[in-house]
């Protein structure tokens, strides 16, 4: 099992966790079984159980964490000058956003300085 090497993560929705999850609340199937049925590895649907049992519903919501807002500005060879404008805001609120967190970074970003 697993992903395949180069591959992508395996993508579930709260409706397909759901329905694993119920095979094995309602329908009394170990997590084992239900793992070989599914092609899926049974330590994240016993992850899943119990984050139902604990939480509900709600628990099985995928969380999405931000990417790196640079990057649609980075992959373009030409910016429109309002592009423009908006990469160098985003810069400036990065750099304000690290000068509050105490650290500085110099240069192309590889040396970074802790203030005290």
């Amino acid at each position: 099992m697993g992903r395949p090497k180069g591959g992508k993560n395996k993508y579930w929705s709260k409706e397909e966790k759901l329905k694993i999850v119920k095979k094995v609340t309602e329908k009394g199937l170990s997590s084992k079984q239900v793992a070989k049925e599914e092609n899926i590895e049974s330590g994240t649907i016993r992850r899943w159980v119990r984050e139902y049992l604990k939480e509900g519903g709600k628990a099985l919501e995928n969380k999405r964490k931000p990417g790196n807002p640079l990057v649609k500005y980075s992959r373009k060879k030409e910016l429109t000058p309002m592009e423009k404008l908006e990469y160098e805001n985003m810069k400036l609120r990065i750099e304000n956003e690290r000068l509050k967190k105490g650290y500085i970074v110099k240069g192309d970003g590889t040396i970074v300085i802790f203030k005290k």
